[in-house]
C-alpha cells in the first residue's frame, strides 16, 4: 500500500461519476464529508454547517451549502460555479471511497461509519421510496455508465441477499444496486493515521451528540462561542431536523422521494434489523465482513468508539 492515497478506480454508474472532481479547485480550509450512504451523511453535514454558522445565519439549506459533487444529475458547471461563489468556509459531500477520490493534503476529511445492518435498514426506506421521475432521471440523463438503476422489487430479503453478497463494481463484493459500504470504509480506514482524516461513527453521534460535535469542532479548528453551543447542538438533534426538513434539504428532495423530506429523514434508529434478518441472512453478513475488512476495522464499523 502506498504512503499516500491514490486513485485506483473510476466510480461511474447511475448515481456516481468520479470525474466530476477533476476540475474541482480546493481551498486550504475546505472540508469534505464522505460516507458510503445512509450512515449519517446528512446529520454530519448538518453538524458541520451549524458549526460554521453558529449564530443561526446559514445562507440556505444544509444540502445547498454542502453539495454532493460526485452525484451526476445536477449540471457539473452549475455545481462548481456555486462552490466557487461561496465566500465562507466550504463543506463538500461525497459518497466516493478514497481509492476513487483525488486526495488533497490541505483539505480536512470527515468519514462517517455505521453498522452495515443498520445502513441496510435505512437503505430499504431510501430505495423503496424513490419516485418514478427519479428513476427516469437516473437512467435517462446522458452520461450514465453501465446498467440502469433497477427499481426496488419490494422484497427486503431478496434485496438483502443482493446487497450483502454482490457488488455493483467488479472490485466490490457488497452494495448492489448502489456501491459497497464495506469497501468504502476499508479505503479510508487504511489511511486513518493521516492528520487530515477523521473518522466518526453514527452510534457515537447518537449516544453523545454534543461531545462528538465538540470533538469535531476541535479537529476542524472551528471556534464556537460557549453561549452558542446549546442552540448549535439543538439544531442538530434528530427531532429538530425531522421537524424542519426544509432547513436541511433542497426542494429537489420532493422530486426524488415520495413524501419528500419526511421520507428522507426517516427514523434515525439502530437495531431494527434484529426483527428482520434471519440467522442464515446474518451468516452472509459475517462472511462479507470477514472477506472485506480487517478485524479492527470490522469491529469499529459495527460498534464505533475509539479507532486509533
Amino acid at each position: 500500500m502506498s504512503d499516500k492515497p491514490e486513485i485506483r478506480h473510476a466510480y461511474q454508474n447511475h448515481h456516481l461519476d468520479t470525474h466530476r472532481w477533476d476540475d474541482f479547485k480546493p481551498r486550504p480550509d475546505d472540508i469534505v464529508i464522505s460516507t458510503s450512504y445512509k450512515a449519517g451523511t446528512t446529520l454530519t453535514q448538518t453538524i458541520v454547517t451549524n458549526l460554521l454558522f453558529p449564530n443561526g445565519d446559514m445562507p440556505g439549506s444544509v444540502s445547498a451549502i454542502s453539495p454532493w459533487l460526485d452525484m451526476r444529475l445536477p449540471p457539473l458547471k452549475e455545481t462548481l460555479e456555486k462552490l466557487e461563489a461561496q465566500t465562507h468556509r466550504r463543506c463538500i459531500k461525497t459518497h466516493l471511497p478514497l481509492d476513487g477520490l483525488q486526495f488533497f493534503d490541505e483539505i480536512k476529511y470527515v468519514i462517517v461509519g455505521r453498522d452495515p445492518r443498520d445502513v441496510f435498514m435505512s437503505l430499504v426506506n431510501h430505495y423503496g421510496n424513490h419516485t418514478p421521475e427519479f428513476y427516469q432521471a437516473m437512467n435517462n440523463t446522458p452520461g450514465r455508465v453501465g446498467d440502469p438503476f433497477p427499481v426496488f422489487e419490494e422484497d427486503i430479503h431478496k434485496l438483502w441477499n443482493s446487497w450483502i453478497t454482490r457488488g455493483w463494481f467488479d472490485w466490490e463484493s457488497d452494495g448492489y444496486p448502489y456501491w459497497s459500504h464495506l469497501h468504502h470504509c476499508k479505503t479510508w480506514w487504511e489511511f486513518r493515521h493521516l492528520p487530515n482524516i477523521h473518522l466518526i461513527h453514527y452510534n457515537d453521534l447518537r449516544a453523545d451528540l454534543e461531545g462528538q460535535m465538540r470533538a469535531l469542532a476541535a479537529y476542524l479548528e472551528i471556534e464556537v462561542a460557549e453561549s452558542c453551543w446549546p442552540n448549535v447542538v439543538k439544531a442538530c438533534e434528530f427531532e429538530t431536523v425531522k421537524a424542519n426538513p426544509e432547513k436541511v434539504l433542497e426542494d429537489s428532495v420532493n422530486f426524488m422521494f415520495k413524501g419528500g423530506g419526511q421520507t428522507f429523514i426517516h427514523k434515525g434508529t439502530n437495531g431494527r434489523w434484529k426483527d428482520i434478518l434471519s440467522e442464515d441472512e446474518l451468516d452472509l453478513y459475517r462472511q462479507a465482513m470477514e472477506k472485506t475488512l480487517p478485524e479492527d476495522c470490522a469491529k469499529w464499523l459495527e460498534s464505533g468508539g475509539d479507532y486509533q
